[in-house]
C-alpha cells in the first residue's frame, strides 16, 4: 500500500505529539511544580472537552458546559498528580476515568434533580411498563402521551425535562444478586462475564433482555444509542449526523433509556435489580 503525503504528514504529527507528551512528562517528573503541571493540563485539553461533551447528556438545565469543564479540570489535575508512569496504562485512559468521575461526583453532590422531575421520570417509566404489559408490544409515542393525558408535544417536552437525570444512562451502576454485585448496562454487553455461576446466569439474562429491548426500539432511537455509546459522538455531533437539534437528541436518548429501564425492571423487579 502506497502512503500519500497526507498519510506521511499525519504520522509525522503523531510522532511530534508523542515527543512533546514525553517531554512534558519528563519535565513534570523532574520538578512537580505548577508550571509543569499546567503544561500537561493544556496538552490534555482535548480529552477534557471530549469527556465533558459526552457527560453533557446527563447535565441538568441549570448547569452550563463550562461548569462541566471546571469539574473535569479537578479530575484531570488529580489524574496528573496520581498517575504512575511505571504501570502499563495509557494516561489518556486513566485521565478519562478521573475526569468523568470528578464531573459525575460534582453533579451528585449538587443533587440538582428536583422532586417534580423525578416524579415525571417515574410516570413515564411506569407508563411504558403498564402499556407494554397491556398491549404486548412497545407502545408508540402517541399511545404513551395519551396514557399520560398529554399532547404529543407535551410528552416530548417532558422527555426533554427528564433527559438530564443522571439515572438515565447506560453507564449507570446497577446492583444485582443478593451480594449486590455492581455492574453497568454497558458492561453486561461489552465486558467478559464473571466466573461466579449465579451472577453469570443473571448477567446473561440481563444482556439478552437489553439486546431485545434495543432491537425493539425504532431506528432513530437505536441510532442515537449506537452513535453515543459505541461511536463516542457528543450530542451535538449526533444531531449533525441525524439532522436534528441537540435537544431532540436528548429527548430520543431519554426515551430509549427509559424504555430499556422499564423493560429491565418489568422483567427482573426492583427486589434484586436496582439502580443506585
Amino acid at each position: 500500500m502506497i502512503k500519500t503525503n497526507s498519510d506521511n504528514n499525519s504520522e509525522a504529527l503523531k510522532n511530534e505529539k508523542k515527543q512533546l507528551e514525553k517531554k512534558l512528562w519528563d519535565n513534570y517528573l523532574k520538578d512537580r511544580n505548577v508550571e509543569n503541571r499546567n503544561a500537561l493540563l493544556e496538552f490534555y485539553t482535548d480529552i477534557l472537552h471530549y469527556i465533558a461533551g459526552r457527560v453533557a447528556v446527563s447535565k441538568p438545565p441549570n448547569v452550563e458546559y463550562e461548569d462541566l469543564i471546571s469539574y473535569g479540570v479537578l479530575g484531570l489535575i488529580d489524574a496528573i498528580e496520581k498517575f504512575d508512569v511505571s504501570k502499563n496504562l495509557k494516561f489518556s485512559t486513566y485521565a478519562s476515568m478521573r475526569i468523568k468521575g470528578a464531573i459525575l461526583d460534582a453533579l451528585r453532590e449538587f443533587d440538582w434533580v428536583p422532586r417534580m422531575i423525578r416524579i415525571k421520570a417515574k410516570k413515564i417509566q411506569s407508563a411504558y411498563m403498564e402499556l407494554e404489559n397491556r398491549l404486548g408490544y412497545q407502545p408508540t409515542d402517541e399511545e404513551v402521551a395519551s396514557y399520560l393525558n398529554l399532547t404529543l408535544d407535551q410528552f416530548y417536552d417532558m422527555l426533554l425535562e427528564i433527559s438530564g437525570t443522571s439515572q438515565l444512562s447506560l453507564d449507570s451502576t446497577w446492583l444485582i444478586g443478593k451480594d449486590a454485585d455492581e455492574i453497568t448496562i454497558m458492561e453486561t454487553i461489552e465486558a467478559p462475564f464473571t466466573d461466579q455461576p449465579d451472577l453469570k446466569l443473571t448477567r446473561e439474562e440481563i444482556k439478552k433482555e437489553i439486546m431485545q429491548a434495543i432491537n425493539s426500539l425504532p431506528e432513530k432511537e437505536r441510532n442515537v444509542l449506537a452513535l453515543y455509546y459505541y461511536e463516542g459522538l457528543t450530542l451535538k455531533e449526533i444531531g449533525e449526523v441525524l439532522e436534528v437539534t441537540e435537544s431532540r437528541v436528548s429527548q430520543i436518548h431519554a426515551k430509549a433509556i427509559t424504555i430499556i429501564k422499564s423493560r429491565l425492571i418489568n422483567t427482573f423487579g426492583y427486589s434484586n435489580f436496582e439502580l443506585r
